[in-house]
């Protein structure tokens, strides 16, 4: 009998779990140790954070799902990995704090015989002062965080219908920010619900970013192919920003927020500042704070984990300058170099270097958005590592089965920019691979042919559908395998 222990169940380490478990005879024991009782699908808290959904259109319970398919469920906080055993426990363990309401803080240790990180970001407001959902800006990362976005955006609408003008702040609250997506369809969302409210010349929208240009995402911006032209997104997205009225601010490092007022550096070293009435700000992110030991209790956390605290796996992190990089730098089995049965997925694992080209401002600030590791890309990992460690405990090999290399993976996105079923719009987008390859194609790093965007109403179909179908397919309904990732 062999033991798979999942820390997360966000969507990596959710897709992972259900895999495993219609993968493995019933004799194999697949467990689940996450912080929060729930699942969100987190691409829909934008329609949460402008109230056209609420938070139980986007949560369910775990354990209902858990139990109903034989998946081994702790409502707690991995704290430590001990990957050799320790002297209290000879297997591998991993050491939790149950979250469970009415046992918090309660010690748990789980053996495993194969574990998965799949542990996701801790959000890091912190990194800039006044931040955050608990200082003076909001959030859409979390479903809670979300309703309190939509509350206060709401209060800002019924006090414009009283004839009040306002002025709104989206987009990244730091540097090294990840995830501008989330920022970009907030921002339209945000700025169609004025709209539809019948506001909008009330209210002057600005969104802040620290992509050097828009459409950047992290992933050094792509070129689609429109009407026999090729075209960067950077003209797409500010294409887009000027239709809409919205005006940007990009090359920027939020240094501090207080009320009423964002303070920023841009890449030439100006600093200035932003007034605002409501502001939804990203954080940047790092890793989940977990110690790693060995088996005579002696500190191996950087053997395992990088700096920012994201887990290492097959990754060439030599730290060779940027001009220097290479495709395979990046992981393709999602495995621990140091011990064959660890994987970590997802935001979990350390990536190796940026996508988009990493700068400094002239006082030395990094303003680079990191590399994103979430939708698709989560999912894709989370199905490969659970087929590859299903395959190596019937055959018993530490060799993993399959590969899912990062940097040949494709991926599609529905970026939404207004939700309604007659006149809402999305931002579709296919990239093939995510990160560029001038080897294999010099002229723009990607396969043009597998690399599209277009925005229209179909967009918002599609995204509205995506919503049912995964939540469908992660609620395990009959068929969900079938779903891909």
């Amino acid at each position: 009998m062999a033991r798979v222990v999942i820390l997360g169940a966000g969507i990596s380490g959710h897709t992972a779990a259900t895999i495993l478990r219609r993968s493995l005879s019933k004799e194999h024991e697949v467990v689940v140790v996450t912080p929060k009782e729930y699942w969100n699908w987190i691409p829909s808290n934008i329609w949460v954070g402008v109230g056209l959904m609420k938070r139980e259109d986007v949560c369910f319970s775990l354990k209902k799902i858990y139990d109903k398919i034989g998946v081994h469920f702790h409502q707690a906080k991995a704290v430590a990995i001990y990957p050799e055993g320790s002297s209290e426990l000879s297997k591998p363990h991993v050491v939790a704090e149950s979250t469970t309401p009415g046992s918090e803080g309660q010690t748990i240790k789980v053996e495993y015989d194969f574990l998965i990180n799949a542990t996701g970001p801790k959000l890091n407001f912190a990194a800039t002062e006044g931040l955050g959902p608990d200082k003076y800006t909001y959030s859409v990362c979390t479903a809670s965080h979300a309703t309190e976005a939509s509350n206060k955006l709401h209060e800002i609408i019924q006090e414009m219908k009283q004839g009040k003008k306002k002025k709104i702040i989206v987009g990244s609250g730091h540097g090294l920010c990840t995830c501008q997506g989330a920022a970009f369809e907030y921002v339209f969302n945000v700025e169609y619900e004025l709209r539809r409210h019948k506001v909008r010349d009330l209210a002057e929208i600005t969104f802040i970013t620290n992509e050097y240009e828009l459409g950047d995402f992290g992933i050094g911006g792509a070129h689609f192919k429109r009407g026999g032209y090729y075209i960067h997104s950077k003209v797409f997205a500010e294409s887009l920003y000027a239709e809409r009225g919205i005006h940007w601010v990009k090359r920027a490092h939020v240094q501090k927020v207080e009320p009423n007022k964002v303070y920023f550096e841009t890449l030439n070293g100006d600093e200035s500042s932003l007034e605002y009435d409501f502001a939804m700000l990203l954080p940047p992110f790092k890793g989940h704070e977990i110690s790693a030991y060995d088996k005579n209790g002696g500190d191996i956390t950087l053997k395992l984990f990088a700096p920012n605290g994201f887990m290492k796996v097959d990754c060439d992190y030599s730290n060779k300058p940027f001009e220097e990089w290479d495709v395979n730098d990046w992981p393709k089995t999602y495995q621990s170099p140091e011990y064959k049965n660890i994987f970590a997925i997802g935001i979990a694992f350390a990536p190796p270097h940026f996508i988009s080209k990493p700068m400094k401002s002239k006082k030395g600030t990094p303003i680079t958005p990191t590399p994103p590791r979430t939708g698709m890309p989560s999912g894709i990992m989370g199905r490969t590592v659970a087929m590859s460690i299903a395959e190596m405990i019937k055959q018993g090999t530490d060799r993993p089965a399959y590969e899912s290399p990062f940097a040949e993976m494709g991926v599609a996105c529905v970026a939404s920019a207004g939700a309604s079923l007659l006149n809402g719009s999305a931002a579709s987008m296919t990239m093939y691979p995510v990160v560029p390859n001038f080897k294999k194609y010099p002229r723009h790093g990607r396969n043009i042919s597998y690399t599209f965007g277009e925005l229209g109403l179909a967009g918002h179909w599609i995204k509205r559908i995506l919503h049912h179908m995964f939540i469908y397919k992660a609620q395990c309904k009959p068929g969900w395998f079938l779903i891909p990732e």
